[in-house]
């Protein structure tokens, strides 16, 4: 499928993508086992056409979560381990001296792992806030700048970054303006005792399981542009931006307004809307529901808040507010 096919035929179009998504969804729980909410919210950044925050321990499979959505959806996948001394050079590439042929020295710009369509950015929290603005301010604009020359991103372009939501020594975290870059914030849970048992069983023996590759990289380009094409309803926008803000300090619900120190602004309200959007597809749906709101309300919103000292000392969470908020929706 092309992009030209939701021009010309966007119904046939649109069942064509509904059963491509249908298969990867599967394909991608063939490998991954005991984390739907994870792989389902991962699905829904990428076919949303944004990046996702991984947050969770080590050993939860989010490597091994964004190595299977690479190879499922036909992207280009390449992963970087962050460290303190990790340079924005390192990542988005450097200028190289040369000499050529008739003995003349030129500079040829070597391209750094940022260039794939899917970038995993792994312990993002661990490099130094220069080398995480060089790496956020690509997947805003799309493209970077090396020595005044500008260089365009490969398309599509995901980041998928992780991070350990524990406090450790030689971590950096993202400025609450770098974080409102991610669609959503996926928080990656222990899997229960079913799911692990599989785990077990099925990872630690002689034959090795492997994702099959269902899309392309065209094809889901052509989902993300399906995605944005969606109705929405008057009930869900109404939602989305009842829930938005009254998340805000000062203007939002007076019961919640006076723990937030700063709430989401209008890019929350629009990850949200394309959020809703992209998992009503998932769902084998062509318009999304105030369901679709109540379950993405939390990883669109609990990176874009935070609460002030004295909610902190009363025991207030974001998840507890967002829950409240969600609670209103009808």
């Amino acid at each position: 499928m092309t992009e030209q096919d939701l021009a010309s035929a966007p119904a046939a179009a649109a069942e064509r993508v509904l059963e491509e998504i249908g298969r990867a969804r599967a394909a991608v729980s063939t490998v991954i086992f005991g984390q739907e909410e994870a792989v389902e919210q991962a699905l829904v950044t990428l076919l949303a056409g944004g990046h996702g925050l991984l947050v969770g321990v080590p050993g939860l499979a989010k490597t091994k979560l964004v190595e299977t959505l690479g190879r499922v959806l036909g992207l280009d996948e390449r992963r970087v381990q962050f460290t303190p001394d990790l340079l924005p050079a390192d990542i988005l590439g450097s200028e190289v001296l040369e000499e050529t042929a008739d003995k003349k020295r030129v500079f040829r710009f070597v391209k750094g792992p940022i260039f794939a369509q899917l970038l995993m950015a792994d312990e993002i929290n661990r490099a130094s806030p220069r080398t995480q603005s060089a790496l956020l301010q690509a997947m805003q604009e799309y493209h970077v700048s090396v020595a005044g020359e500008r260089h365009d991103l490969p398309r599509p372009f995901h980041v998928l970054a992780t991070q350990n939501p524990l406090e450790q020594e030689g971590t950096y975290p993202l400025p609450e303006a770098q974080l409102d870059r991610f669609l959503l914030q996926i928080d990656v849970d222990y899997p229960d005792r079913a799911s692990e048992r599989r785990i077990l069983l099925e990872t630690t023996g002689d034959r090795v399981i492997e994702a099959r590759k269902t899309l392309s990289a065209q094809e889901l380009i052509a989902a993300q542009r399906l995605v944005r094409q969606l109705p929405v309803g008057d009930k869900v926008v109404d939602a989305i931006l009842d829930l938005v803000r009254a998340a805000r300090p000062g203007e939002g619900d007076p019961e919640i307004a006076p723990h937030v120190a700063w709430g989401p602004g209008p890019r929350a309200a629009q990850s949200l809307m394309l959020a809703t959007r992209a998992r009503a597809l998932l769902a084998g749906r062509l318009s999304p529901s105030l369901d679709d709101v109540a379950a993405l309300a939390a990883p669109a919103l609990r990176h874009r808040m935070a609460l002030t000292f004295a909610a902190r000392a009363q025991g207030k969470t974001i998840a507890g507010l967002v829950e409240k908020l969600v609670a209103r929706i009808g």
